[in-house]
């Protein structure tokens, strides 16, 4: 459950407040795509800041013909860092077959706390090719009660 929407959102992931919607299920692959892009624009617009400085003029001509580019290349760099960070922890969890929510609250969730392991990650292919693929994985319910049927199995 959101707290900021006031809605339910299946295999809830986080609250994004950039784009001011939850991302889950339905657009988590295309909220990780949206940040690829974002990724590629923002060092499509550092190659272009790069391009236009022109490091051979005395400091103070220098400062004052390239000095809003030279900002606009600072600033764009630290979004591009930000933004590939971002990024590399979605994909991190997508191939723990974690959500951010689960990553960040595993304590407080009452099917991880006493857990080890995640018990729905299946290796990273898989992971992956089931977040961006739409493979089938079976629902958790079922890997819920696979593991409690080896437990008892373990116990006897």
């Amino acid at each position: 459950h959101c707290r900021d929407c006031r809605r339910c959102v299946r295999r809830y992931d986080h609250h994004c407040p950039w784009m001011e919607n939850c991302v889950g299920e339905r657009n988590h692959p295309l909220f990780v795509a949206y940040l690829a892009l974002q990724l590629v624009v923002l060092l499509w617009g550092l190659c272009l800041a790069w391009s236009g400085l022109q490091f051979f003029q005395p400091w103070g001509l220098w400062l004052r013909s390239t000095g809003l580019l030279f900002t606009t290349f600072l600033l764009l760099s630290f979004f591009a860092l930000v933004v590939a960070l971002l990024l590399a922890s979605h994909l991190y969890l997508v191939a723990r077959n974690t959500t951010t929510w689960e990553f960040i609250s595993s304590h407080r969730i009452a099917y991880l706390r006493q857990r080890t392991s995640n018990p729905f990650d299946r290796g990273p292919t898989r992971n992956l090719a089931h977040f961006f693929c739409g493979w089938p994985s079976g629902p958790w319910e079922t890997l819920s009660a696979e593991e409690e049927e080896e437990g008892s199995s373990q116990v006897v």
